[in-house]
């Protein structure tokens, strides 16, 4: 989660970079709707961490943060990226379906009277690849290209 942060606060980062720019109110919208959802994101990781773990209740509030997260990974998807980024717009569709999906699979594995292993496992997998193609969309929007060897962009 920790890492997480790190890749959230260069996400603000870049919109502080935007922002030098010049006064596009497209790109400003844009800048304002990434920072939302980085700071949305980083207070949601910060909840979840700070969950005691030996509570009753720690079942509870992780699925409902994991919910909000979703939401925010939805919003996040909804984003009208602008023209120059435009090529973006289906990574954070894809991290919206991811986040869903893992969020779907962390109610599977802790919502029943026992612990499914393998639930948590696929959960895992695809919370991994939503918070990847947010990694993705802001290395990009720093103006660099990720090298990662699964990554296929069409510009």
């Amino acid at each position: 989660m920790k890492n997480k942060v790190r890749i959230l606060f260069a996400a603000v980062m870049s919109v502080l970079l935007f922002t030098a720019c010049g006064e596009d109110p497209e790109l400003a919208q844009f800048q304002d709707s990434i920072d939302s959802f980085c700071t949305q994101i980083s207070e949601i990781d910060t909840s979840i961490n700070n969950i005691d773990a030996q509570s009753d209740q720690a079942t509870v509030q992780l699925l409902s943060y994991l919910d909000e997260l979703d939401l925010a990974f939805q919003d996040f998807a909804k984003i009208d990226f602008p023209e120059e980024f435009d090529y973006l717009e289906t990574l954070a569709d894809e991290s919206g379906q991811y986040m869903t999906e893992a969020v779907s699979s962390y109610h599977d594995a802790y919502g029943v009277d026992f612990y499914d292993a393998d639930a948590a496992d696929y959960a895992r997998e695809n919370y991994s690849r939503a918070y990847k193609r947010v990694q993705i969309i802001i290395t990009f929007l720093h103006g660099e290209t990720p090298d990662d060897a699964d990554l296929t962009i069409e510009y």
